[in-house]
C-alpha cells in the first residue's frame, strides 16, 4: 500500500476541526486524521507493505522549467525573514512546506505547515516508511515503487493523476479518496474505461489534453474529455496524436488539425510533465517497507501522543498495526 501521503493530511486537516489541538493550543488535526486513516486502510486492506510517500518537492523546478504555468497559483507569498525564522519554514519539507531543491513554499492553511514535522516525527516513530527523493514529487516516489518492487500494489490518493498507473495485470489499482476515507472507490482498468471511455494505459495521453486547472496544466484549447477520449482511442499516445496532427492523410480533422498546431509548444512538453517518474532510484527495497506491527520507537511514540494528545487516533493505530 502506497501512501499519497500529503493528500491524505491535506484531507485530514480540512476534514477535521482546528479545535483538536495540543495542550498548549496548536492545531493537531492533520496528525490525528492520517493516523485515523491509516488505521482504518490497514484495518480494512490488511496490506503487507506500507509506504508513506513524501513530496520532497512538491513543485519539481524540472516540471517548472518545461511548463512555467505548473502549480504556479499554489506558490506561497514569501513571508519576511522574521516571520520565516520564527515559523521555521525551511525544516518544513514537503507539501504544505517548501520544497526540498526548489526551496519554493506552498500556499497552505493556517495551522498546518507546523504539524507536517509532526507528522514526520509520528510515523517514524510507529515504523512506517517515509518515501522521498529531493527533485521529485510523491506521484513520482509513488510510480517508482510501484513499478520496481514487482508486487501488487493499492495507491491512496484523491489525486486522478495518478490513474496512469492502473494495470490489471500487474495489480496496481487506486483506492481513490474523493468521496471520503468511508467510500473509497477502487480504481481498475474497467473502472477508467467507464468514467473516461479510454483504457488507463493512455490516461496520461488523455490527461494532457484535457488539462488540469488544480495543476496549471492547460490543456489544449477547445478540446474537453470527450474529444480527447475520442482522439487517445482513434490515435494511441500523444506523440502519435501530434503525427496524425501533421499528417495531411490521417484521420484527424480539419479543426483538431488547427488546435494542435495552435498548442504545438504546449503540446511537445505536455507529455514529459503530466507522465510520472518510474524510474527513480530510491534506495529501498520491498523489505524496508514491511509494515511494522509494534511501533519502531516505544518511547518516542508515547512521548509524542502525550506532548501532540494524539490519544484515541494513537490507540486506533496501534491496534490496526497490532493485529
Amino acid at each position: 500500500m502506497l501512501l499519497d501521503t500529503a493528500s491524505l493530511y491535506f484531507r485530514a486537516f480540512h476534514g477535521l476541526p482546528d479545535s483538536i489541538r495540543t495542550p498548549d493550543g496548536r492545531p493537531v488535526n492533520a496528525v490525528r486524521g492520517l493516523l485515523d486513516f491509516i488505521a482504518r486502510l490497514v484495518t480494512d486492506h490488511s496490506p503487507s507493505h506500507l509506504a508513506a510517500c513524501w513530496d520532497n518537492d512538491w513543485r519539481p523546478q524540472w516540471r517548472v522549467d518545461l511548463l512555467a504555468s505548473y502549480k504556479t497559483h499554489r506558490v506561497a507569498e514569501p513571508a519576511p525573514l522574521a516571520e520565516r525564522a520564527e515559523r521555521a519554514e525551511p525544516s518544513v519539507i514537503g507539501a504544505g512546506g517548501v520544497g526540498a531543491d526548489s526551496g519554493v513554499a506552498e500556499e497552505s492553511p493556517d495551522g498546518l505547515s507546523h504539524q507536517v514535522p509532526w507528522i514526520v516525527d509520528t510515523l517514524t516513530a510507529l515504523g512506517v516508511a517515509i518515501v522521498g527523493a529531493d527533485g521529485f514529487e510523491a506521484d513520482d516516489v509513488i510510480a517508482s515503487l510501484a513499478a520496481q518492487t514487482e508486487v501488487p500494489c493499492d495507491v491512496v490518493t484523491g489525486d486522478r493523476d495518478l490513474f496512469q498507473l492502473v494495470d490489471d495485470a500487474q495489480g496496481a489499482r487506486i483506492l481513490y479518496t474523493a468521496r471520503g476515507m468511508s467510500n473509497l472507490q477502487l480504481v481498475d482498468n474497467a473502472w477508467v474505461q467507464q468514467k473516461y471511455g479510454i483504457s488507463a494505459r493512455h490516461y496520461a495521453d488523455f490527461a494532457a489534453l484535457r488539462g488540469d486547472t488544480s495543476d496549471g496544466i492547460p490543456g489544449v484549447p477547445g478540446i474537453g474529455e470527450k474529444t480527447a477520449a475520442g482522439l487517445v482511442n482513434a490515435f494511441g499516445d500523444l506523440e502519435s496524436m501530434i503525427e496524425a496532427a501533421l499528417d495531411p492523410d490521417s484521420a484527424m480533422t480539419g479543426t483538431q488539425r488547427k488546435r494542435f498546431d495552435q498548442a504545438a509548444d504546449y503540446l511537445a512538453v505536455a507529455g514529459e510533465v503530466v507522465r510520472v517518474r518510474r524510474d527513480l532510484d530510491l534506495g529501498v527495497r520491498l523489505p524496508d517497507l514491511q509494515l511494522p506491527t509494534r511501533p519502531a520507537d516505544p518511547e518516542r511514540f508515547a512521548e509524542l501522543t502525550e506532548r501532540l494528545a494524539l490519544g484515541s487516533s494513537a490507540e486506533r493505530v496501534l491496534a490496526a498495526l497490532g493485529r
